[in-house]
C-alpha cells in the first residue's frame, strides 16, 4: 500500500477594488470586498507586497463624473498587457458606468472578465467563478435592485468612521443627473435594520456613522412616513451610551428639507451640526430647467431656520457653473445666494454634457471659455467666504476625531490632522512623544491658532488626548467587518472547517 503525498492547498487569489465616484460607491466598494473576502479571496496589501500584481482587479465605476467613460477605458487598456503576462487574472467592471454600458465594455475591452451593475453587487463571486469555468465574459446587469446591498457583507475601510447606507435610488428628475436610472427608484430599509447596522458598527468600537442616500430626507417613502429620517436620527441619539459620538448624513435635497429634521439635529446630542445642502443653482430659471423643485428664497429660508437652531453649523452644498441657458444674470443670482448662504465649503462643478441625460440635448448649451470664467469668479467667492468663516474660530477650541490620510503634508509639518464636529479638516501640532500615543480614531481637543480657507491649524499644545476603542482598533490593524446574509455563493480555497455535530439531534438530518 502506498502512502499518497498530502496535497498543499492552493494559495489564497488576491484582489484589488479600485473606486471612482461618490461616497454611495465608496461604500459599495466596502461591499465588494466583503464579498470577495467571503468567498475566500484576500485583500492585496500593496504595502506589504509591493509589485505583486492582483488576481483579481474589481473597477467600481462613476458615470457621473466628467471623463468617466475615458478614465476606465484608459485604465483597463493599461491593464491588458498585464494580465497578459499573468495567466488566471481576472478583471471585472461595476458600478454606474457599467450599468449605463453594459455589454459595451467588454466589446470595447474583450479582456474584461465579469461585467456587474448596480443592482446585483452580490453576484460578482459567481460570476468571477463562472468566467473562469466558461473561459468566457459574463454580464449580468439586472435594472431593479436584487438584494438591498446592506444584506451583504461588508469589510469597512476604517475603524472609526463608517457608511451606513439607508436607502438607494432616487425618484426626483434632474435634468442633468443620470443616477435613477442607473439605480433605480429609491428603496428603503427599515429602520430597525438601519439601526442594528449601526450598533454594529458601535460594537466594533466606530465612534461616527454617516447615513447615506441619493435623498435622505425622503427616507420613509416606500413605507408611507414622512417623518421617518427625523425619528431616524433621534433613534440613533439613544446609541450615545453605547458608544456613538458622531452622525452625519448625506445627501438631503431642499425640496424635501422639513422643519422637524432640523429640530432632530439640534435636539440630539450626537448627531453633529453640518448639513450638506446641495444648491446646484441661485437662479430660480435655472433651478426651473434642473427641475430642481425649489427655488433661491425657499433654500436661503432653509439655511436661516438651520443657523437659528444651530447658531454654530458648518453648511456645505454643491453647485454646477455653466447649466445649458445659463445668463450673467444667473450667474450672479448664484452668486448672491453663495454669499447670503456663507458656505463653509462647496464642491463646485462645471456644467458638462452627460448622455442619457434631457439637459445633453437642450439649446443654448454654454461656450466653455464663458462657463470657465464664471467658474472661476464663483470659487474666489467662495475661497473669499469659507476663509471668512474659519477665521472666526481662531482662539476657539475644537474636538477633532484624529483620522488617517487627511493630511498629506503631515509628516513634514509634524502634524496629524482630523475631523472637527462640524466635519472642518484640522491639521494639529503633536511633540513627538504624543505622536506615539495619538492613534487615528483617538479624540483630541485642542485650540485654533490659523485659518485657512479649507482647513484650520491648531499648533499650540494640545488641550486634551482620549484614547478610544477606535484606537485601539488602528494600532491593532484590525479591520472592521459587519456580517451580511450570504447563502449559497461559492468560496475559493480550502473549505472551512465544520463544527462536530453535538447530541440531541440527527446528524444526518
Amino acid at each position: 500500500m502506498t502512502t499518497q503525498p498530502e496535497t498543499q492547498p492552493a494559495p489564497a487569489r488576491t484582489y484589488e477594488v479600485r473606486t471612482y465616484g461618490c461616497q454611495m460607491n465608496v461604500h459599495d466598494s466596502e461591499r465588494i470586498s466583503g464579498l470577495l473576502d467571503g468567498a475566500g479571496y484576500v485583500r492585496l496589501d500593496p504595502a506589504a507586497e509591493p509589485g505583486r500584481t492582483p488576481d483579481v482587479v474589481v473597477f467600481n465605476t462613476c458615470a457621473v463624473r466628467e471623463n468617466a467613460d475615458n478614465r476606465l477605458y484608459g485604465n483597463l487598456g493599461h491593464l491588458r498587457p498585464v494580465k497578459d503576462k499573468h495567466p488566471g487574472m481576472q478583471i471585472a467592471v461595476g458600478g454606474c458606468l457599467a450599468q449605463k454600458d453594459q455589454g459595451e465594455i467588454v466589446k470595447k475591452a474583450p479582456w474584461v472578465d465579469v461585467v456587474f451593475g448596480t443592482h446585483n453587487i452580490g453576484s460578482l463571486p459567481v460570476l468571477l467563478e463562472r468566467a473562469r469555468h466558461n473561459e468566457q465574459a459574463q454580464v449580468e446587469l439586472l435594472e431593479s435592485l436584487e438584494v438591498f446591498p446592506s444584506t451583504l457583507p461588508t469589510r469597512r475601510e476604517s475603524t472609526y468612521s463608517g457608511w451606513v447606507s439607508i436607502s438607494v435610488g432616487c425618484n426626483n428628475t434632474c435634468t442633468f443627473c443620470i443616477v435613477p436610472s442607473l439605480r433605480g427608484k429609491e428603496k428603503d430599509r427599515r429602520p430597525g435594520d438601519v439601526l442594528a447596522e449601526v450598533e454594529a458598527l458601535v460594537a466594533e468600537g466606530v465612534l461616527e456613522v454617516t447615513l447615506l442616500g441619493q435623498n435622505v430626507n425622503t427616507y420613509g417613502v416606500e413605507f408611507g412616513d414622512r417623518l421617518a429620517f427625523g425619528k431616524l436620527l433621534r433613534a440613533t441619539g439613544r446609541l450615545q451610551d453605547k458608544g456613538l459620538e458622531r452622525v452625519r448624513f448625506t445627501s438631503p435635497h431642499p425640496a424635501a428639507f422639513t422643519d422637524d429634521v432640523i429640530e432632530a439635529m439640534a435636539e440630539t446630542a450626537n448627531v453633529c451640526h453640518s448639513l450638506h445642502m446641495p444648491l446646484q443653482s441661485g437662479s430660480d430659471a435655472v433651478l426651473k430647467a434642473m427641475k430642481r423643485s425649489y427655488r433661491a428664497d425657499r433654500y436661503l429660508s432653509i439655511i436661516d431656520k438651520v443657523r437659528a437652531a444651530m447658531p454654530d453649523a458648518a453648511i456645505t452644498t454643491d453647485i454646477i457653473v455653466g447649466f445649458p441657458g445659463e445668463t450673467e444674470a444667473d450667474f450672479e443670482q448664484t452668486l448672491r445666494v453663495v454669499r447670503e448662504s456663507r458656505f463653509a465649503s462647496a464642491f463646485t462643478f462645471q456644467y458638462s454634457i452627460r448622455p442619457g441625460t434631457p439637459a445633453a440635448t437642450m439649446d443654448d448649451q454654454i461656450p466653455k471659455a464663458v462657463v470657465q470664467e464664471r467658474y472661476e469668479r464663483l470659487v474666489a467667492a467662495l475661497e473669499e467666504i469659507t476663509w471668512a468663516e474659519n477665521r472666526k474660530l481662531v482662539g476657539r477650541e475644537v474636538e477633532v476625531l484624529v483620522a488617517v490620510g487627511e493630511g498629506r503634508k503631515d509628516q513634514a509639518t509634524g502634524r496629524m490632522s482630523g475631523r472637527a464636529r462640524d466635519g472642518r479638516l484640522v491639521h494639529f501640532a503633536v511633540s513627538p512623544e504624543q505622536a506615539a500615543l495619538v492613534r487615528p480614531g483617538d479624540i483630541v481637543h485642542t485650540a485654533v491658532s490659523y485659518a485657512a480657507p479649507h482647513h484650520l491649524n491648531c499648533d499650540g499644545p494640545l488641550v486634551s488626548h482620549r484614547r478610544t476603542r477606535a484606537g485601539d482598533a488602528y494600532e491593532a490593524g484590525r479591520a472592521v467587518r459587519t456580517p451580511g446574509v450570504l447563502l449559497g455563493l461559492p468560496t475559493i480555497g480550502k473549505p472551512p472547517a465544520q463544527p462536530a455535530p453535538t447530541g440531541g439531534a440527527c446528524a444526518t438530518c
